[in-house]
């Protein structure tokens, strides 16, 4: 019974000591949190000052890469985006003004107006003439739908050949990124295996984050640049039409004319 009197006399004793620690203990930790809530930057300030820096240090030399051909891609589609019109390709004022010269039997001012115009029916009309010129005569009518005909093929393949150049950044892009991905790889794996006892999570996360980055970044390029392809492909498919058309027209109007 005497110990079990001194055990609770002595809690009794230790209460007062008790509480008058715990205002001590929620002091310090209110000064803990306000020191954290301190030197804590706000996360949404860090990532909105940081994002673009560490999306350009993440990617490294492959994503400046990129940026070139996104750029090459923006170009190209500005400059098709003009020279692919039917105005360029076969101009109505022009095709009319070869025709009237032609059935008029004036070559000569039919090839003044040629000289003037850089556009394929021009290229055609020329090629035209230079064979009637050459050979008088004698000028076969079939040999001349051969030979306009092939000329026409030959400027439908300049065009193509030159909205190809989308396809090839389209395909080229997604390449790209896939190396800066397995670069991003061996930077993360090879900085674990060197050094496996103090191996930091931020070795890792650097190579994952240039692994993501760049392979978003390649299909970020590569995806408008095929999109924008398959629409010139398609204008120039509607323009080759038209283009055959007013050449066989071309061909037409100076098969008769010779014939007379």
């Amino acid at each position: 019974m005497k110990k079990i009197k001194l055990y609770s006399l002595s809690c009794l004793l230790a209460l007062p000591v008790l509480f008058a620690q715990e205002p001590v203990a929620s002091e310090q930790i209110t000064e803990e949190v306000s020191l954290v809530q301190k030197f804590t930057p706000n996360v949404e300030e860090l990532t909105s000052r940081l994002d673009l820096q560490q999306i350009m240090d993440s990617g490294g030399v492959i994503l400046y890469l990129l940026m070139a051909m996104s750029v090459v891609a923006v170009m190209l589609i500005l400059v098709f985006s003009v020279s692919l019109r039917g105005r360029r390709i076969a101009p109505t004022s022009f095709v009319r003004e070869i025709e009237l010269s032609l059935k008029n039997g004036d070559y000569e001012e039919a090839v003044n107006s040629c000289k003037k115009n850089s556009s394929p029916v021009s290229a055609i009309t020329m090629t035209a003439l230079s064979y009637l010129e050459r050979a008088g005569d004698d000028a076969d009518p079939e040999l001349l739908r051969q030979i306009v005909e092939g000329e026409g093929m030959r400027q439908v393949g300049r065009l193509q050949s030159q909205i190809t150049y989308l396809m090839d950044i389209g395909v080229i892009a997604p390449m790209v990124g896939l190396l800066g991905t397995v670069m991003g790889m061996l930077k993360s794996f090879s900085g674990v295996a060197l050094n496996m006892a103090q191996a930091r999570p931020t070795v890792l996360a650097d190579g994952v984050s240039q692994a993501l980055v760049t392979t978003a970044a390649g299909l970020f390029v590569a995806i408008p640049a095929m999109i924008a392809y398959s629409f010139f492909r398609g204008r120039l498919a509607k323009l080759t039409a038209n283009l055959e058309l007013v050449a066989a027209e071309i061909v037409t109007t100076l098969v008769h004319r010779k014939s007379r």
